[in-house]
Formats: structure tokens, sequence, C-alpha cells
């Protein structure tokens, strides 16, 4: 046997070896198994039905017609909403609790949401579900800056080498997107893909409350095409500079300008994070941010009928 081929085998024993006693750690409530239910009454303008909308946390079932604050210490936060604009309550919901054998899963799935008034307001929004690791600020008031009314991230120091979980892809592949929000309504040819991604900042807050962030590490994959349950599907993270790792796509890029996620600053005021760069490799993270999307356009922008089922949610080390 040549060395080549000795060094090869060795490599690929090594490899195996790390995968068969690599850590697996699941993220709080990531089995999906226990959902909160909010009851919510909507206003009698647009029928006054009683909605039901979900949330990730301990079992319970409760009137849930006020800001909703994450529960014993769940650190999942969902698309679905409790909207009060001008004065008229209103849901939204694109995340459901799904059962999936002995347990549930949760299904994201991409609709639209109307909303009509008489002389008031016609409002139709598409929505993509999403799950991620944060809080959404209720209630929600109006359709614009929607990455303002989301806490993207937990405070978190360590460093996985990927992200694992299960999951099933329901595609329509219908080879046209629609675009929906506040007045407008349009549909047009293109594609759209469920996206999933894990990234690591390292934060820090300036004298006047902004915050600044370096990417440490990245993770992201877009999913297309009808998928049956595929489990330990695992996304490793990438620390440092990316861009020259042959997994790198243009997707994974820095979020800044307009594409920043938002946080709360000491001062208790939601800013934009700005991420200014790529950190160095050995790095440690001060804030970890996971989500799962039926969507991977922009906001109000997706095909409609796209639904992802994700299930055991998961850090690996």
């Amino acid at each position: 046997m040549t060395r080549f081929r000795i060094n090869l085998l060795a490599t690929t024993l090594l490899c195996s070896a790390v995968h068969l006693h690599a850590d697996v750690e699941p993220i709080k409530y990531g089995n999906m198994d226990n959902w909160i239910i909010r009851d919510i009454k909507e206003s009698r303008l647009i029928g006054g039905e009683t909605k039901s909308i979900y949330e990730i946390g301990p079992s319970q079932h409760f009137d849930g017609a006020k800001a909703y604050t994450p529960m014993d210490g769940s650190p999942w936060a969902t698309s679905n909403v409790y909207a009060k604009v001008m004065g008229v309550v209103k849901t939204s919901n694109a995340v459901f609790p799904e059962q999936r054998g002995n347990g549930r899963c949760a299904r994201l799935t991409t609709i639209l949401e109307s909303c009509r008034v008489l002389g008031m307001f016609d409002i139709e929004v598409l929505v993509s579900g999403s799950i991620f690791l944060g809080q959404m600020m209720e209630p929600i008031t109006n359709t614009s800056s929607p990455y303002s009314k989301m806490e993207m991230g937990v405070p978190f120091t360590r460093r996985p080498v990927a992200l694992q979980f299960d999951y099933k892809l329901t595609d329509p592949e219908s080879g046209m997107l629609t675009k929906a929000t506040t007045g407008s309504k349009k549909t047009y040819p293109g594609h759209d893909s469920a996206d999933v991604f894990i990234y690591l900042q390292r934060r820090w807050e300036d004298a006047d409350g902004n915050i600044h962030a370096k990417r440490v590490g990245t993770g992201r994959e877009r999913l297309r095409g009808n998928t049956p349950w595929t489990n330990a599907h695992r996304i490793p993270v990438i620390y440092g500079d990316p861009t020259q790792n042959p997994a790198y796509r243009p997707y994974m890029g820095l979020l800044n300008g307009e594409k920043a996620y938002y946080a709360r600053n000491s001062k208790g005021k939601m800013v934009p994070v700005q991420e200014e760069g790529w950190d160095s490799a050995d790095s440690t993270p001060t804030h970890l941010i996971v989500m799962a999307s039926a969507g991977s356009g922009n906001a109000y922008e997706g095909q409609l009928g796209m639904e992802l089922c994700i299930d055991n949610i998961a850090l690996v080390y």
C-alpha cells in the first residue's frame, strides 16, 4: 500500500471517529414537542374571531392578547405575531406544531395574510414562517422595517462545529414568486428556497449605544426540491473568514446596512447589529444566531405553498 493510500485511509478513519464521537447537545425546546397556544380575539371590525397562534416553549394554553415574552428559558421566537394596527387587533400564524411519530415537529409555511376594513385599510402580506433564537417585539403595529421588530440572537460563548436537525421539505416548484406588502401585490417568475443558518458573532457596544459585531462562525444552507424526512442533517460551521472555503456561498456574507439584524442595547433600545468584518478563526463569540425559514428572499417575498418541517435542532461539538 502506498504512503498516499495509507495517509488517506488514516484521515478517513480519523474523520469517521470524530463523527462517531461528536457531542450532540439539543438546543432547549429544540425537539419541538412542547408548544404554547395563545388565543387572541381579533377586532370586531375584521370579524371578531378568536384565533390561536403558537410559540415554542412549555406546554400551556392561555389568552395571548398581550406582548409575548419567551417562557421557562425558551430561547425560541417565531414569526407568529399579535398585531395591533390603527387600533385593530389581528393575528398572523405561519408556524404550526405538527405530529411526527410519537412527538411533534415545527411546520413552517409560506402564506398570504389579509386584513381589510372598509374605509380604513386593505392589507395583504406574504409571510414565510420562521423560527429563530431571540424574541419578537409585540405588538406589531406596521409592516415597515421587519428586522427592527426581531431581536436576533442569544448570549453564547462556545464554539460548535455544526448545526444538526431533521427536516422535510415540500416545494411546490411553481417557478413563481409573490411579493405582497401593504398596498402592493405582484407575482413574477422566480424560485425560492427554504433557509437554515447558524451564525456566531462577537458583539460590542459603543458609548452612543450602537452595537457592532465581527462574524466568528458561519454556516448556512438553502434547501430546494421535495425532500422526505432527512435525519441528523448537519450544516458545518466555518470559523474566521469563510470566503476562500469551497463551501462558501454569496448568501453567507456579512450582515450590515439594510441587511443587519437587530438587538436591544444597554439602554433598552432596538438597534441594528452592524457586522464590520470576519473575526479571527480562534475568536470566542458572544452571541449565537440560529434561524430556519420557509423562504430565503426579501421580506414579504416568497413562493406560496413552500413548507419546511424541522425537528430536533441541536449543536454539535
